[in-house]
């Protein structure tokens, strides 16, 4: 059968419309960046650098992008963003130094500027205005590196003034030691595990452990509680005050989130398989222990973070290579069992999971940061029960032992806003 010449091109059309709208269905929209640390080969003395994954917005699959840039020193342990997602902190443990990055619209690194500690930073995190980065830090004992990191002294939470991402100087410093109600043991040694900032800018919160005590291995020396959360208010100029006593924290505390709301203060127990609830009163300035918890976990709890809607916790658990999920219960802050009811792990994630974030564009998807199996894994969160569901082809490969993860939102998603 013969066509004419308008025919044909009727034809040709429709075929180049129709694979047009084939290659445009199929097409991978980026919604979020994902940088993982972690190092260029094995071992702690291996260089470490940063790697950049883009979210798919429909499955949550990563993909490789961009090529990975070095994270400025060797053992990189935590990262950090600004709220405005312009910018990247990383910490390395193995020359001790913070290095600030520009972040472009594509996700490319920049290195701009980075100081040097006196001690081995552990964890940061930077108030949502952009003017100041905390760290916290301590003298680790010889030998020891994360994520079984031990300290004998020096334990700090330094305040670093920022100015368009740039650090500058040092605001104020905080070392960490027992006092007011608890001063008799203010000798005792303090490791620092976490650091959080309140959205509010009005408070700083760090979860620490009394070495003295949590001592599996060795001699009890003294009688005091184990796990610690000290509170500091934010004043003018970033100065901080402490808060009147530091608040008991079960026994070997390693991280710690707040609610978008400034409302509750959520903290793992990687001893004692729990998760331990304060309730934040007079606008930050004291904790009140919730009465209902702690709540269990899976077995040694890692690391937590809340959605952006402050619905939801997820809670690493390293032992059992899982996540668990809790829906809040926004009258009294409870996590609710509706969503895990035993605490066993119902979520696999490669081996070790060390890090949990959710993607900061639409507040879908959960990654972990995976030391052992050196993997990102990746869920699709429920956004009305807030369980999670494997994503397409997690666990998703990374360099070795990573150890943090953050996540910054691709073009015109950073403008769309998570309401609590």
């Amino acid at each position: 059968m013969k066509f004419n010449k308008l025919s044909q091109l009727l034809l040709v059309s429709s075929i180049g419309l129709l694979v047009a709208t084939f290659f445009s269905a199929c097409a991978i929209t980026t919604i979020d960046y994902v940088f993982v640390a972690c190092s260029a080969g094995s071992g702690t003395s291996s260089a470490g650098q940063i790697e950049t994954y883009a979210v798919d917005s429909q499955s949550g699959a990563l993909r490789t992008v961009n090529s990975p840039v070095s994270s400025g020193g060797v053992n990189p342990i935590a990262m950090a963003v600004t709220a405005d997602y312009a910018h990247l902190y990383a910490a390395n443990a193995g020359n001790r130094s913070i290095v600030h990055f520009a972040i472009s619209i594509d996700g490319v690194l920049t290195s701009k500027d980075s100081v040097t500690l006196a001690t081995t930073p552990i964890a940061m995190a930077v108030n949502t205005a952009g003017t100041y980065l905390y760290v916290v830090s301590c003298t680790p004992v010889t030998g020891t590196a994360y994520p079984t990191l031990s300290c004998s002294g020096g334990a700090t939470l330094t305040e670093y003034s920022l100015s368009s991402g740039v650090i500058g100087s040092v605001a104020s410093a905080q070392t960490l030691s027992l006092y007011g109600s608890y001063a008799k043991y203010s000798g005792d040694i303090i490791v620092p595990t976490g650091v959080t900032v309140l959205e509010s800018n009005a408070a700083v919160y760090v979860s620490a452990y009394d070495q003295s005590v949590y001592n599996p291995n060795g001699v009890t020396n003294t009688l005091v509680n184990p796990g610690w959360i000290f509170g500091f208010m934010v004043g003018s100029g970033g100065a901080l005050t402490p808060l009147a006593n530091p608040y008991e924290a079960g026994i070997k505390p390693t991280a710690l989130d707040a609610t978008p709301v400034n409302t509750y203060l959520y903290v793992t127990d990687y001893a004692a398989n729990q998760l331990i609830a304060y309730a934040i009163l007079d606008g930050g300035s004291s904790l009140s222990f919730l009465t209902s918890g702690p709540f269990r976990t899976g077995n040694e709890p890692s690391a937590v973070t809340i959605d952006p809607r402050g619905k939801f916790i997820y809670v690493t658990n390293s032992l059992d290579s899982s996540v668990t999920p809790y829906a809040i219960t926004l009258a009294n802050g409870a996590p609710s069992g509706t969503v895990n009811v035993t605490g066993s792990p119902i979520d696999s994630t490669d081996t070790q999971p060390v890090a949990v974030v959710v993607d900061a564009a639409l507040g879908r998807f959960v990654y972990t940061a995976n030391y052992l199996g050196n993997s990102l894994s990746g869920f699709r969160l429920d956004p009305i029960a807030g369980t999670l569901k494997a994503t397409q082809a997690s666990p998703y490969p990374t360099g070795a032992n990573p150890t943090a993860v953050v996540t910054v939102p691709h073009g015109n998603h950073s403008t769309q806003s998570v309401t609590p």
